[in-house]
């Protein structure tokens, strides 16, 4: 079953927002754009980290779970040195019941923002 909720960004190619499989949903990557017209959301890693996990929360919630309910996260992150700065901004998504989690740096993601999360959500 496709998820699909106008409270996060249209997806910007050939893929859905996330996907239930099982008791499963795989939520795909979630940039820092804006869900009314696709434009990134600031310049700042503060700002860009709480617009990715804003759609990334909103997603899931359109699923009819929660963030609790997250049980792995993958986050590209453009530059290692934001990582602690990310890091608050994360924690503050998840009331303390921390999900699985690699972080990677990565080149370059898409539109050139700084951080993008996925993830797998629990639905049971």
């Amino acid at each position: 079953m496709i998820i699909s909720t106008i409270n996060a960004p249209k997806a910007i190619g050939p893929y859905s927002q996330a996907i239930v499989a099982g008791n499963l949903l795989f939520v795909s990557g979630c940039c820092p754009f804006l869900p009314e017209d696709g434009s990134v959301s600031s310049q700042t890693i503060i700002e860009q980290s709480k617009q990715a996990l804003d759609n990334l929360k909103a997603i899931v919630e359109a699923s009819g779970s929660n963030m609790s309910k997250v049980v792995k996260t993958t986050c590209f992150i453009s530059d290692m040195n934001n990582f602690s700065e990310f890091n608050e901004i994360y924690a503050s998504y998840f009331n303390g019941s921390f999900p699985a989690r690699s972080c990677v740096e990565v080149a370059r993601l898409p539109k050139d923002v700084l951080i993008e999360v996925e993830a797998i959500v629990n639905l049971k």
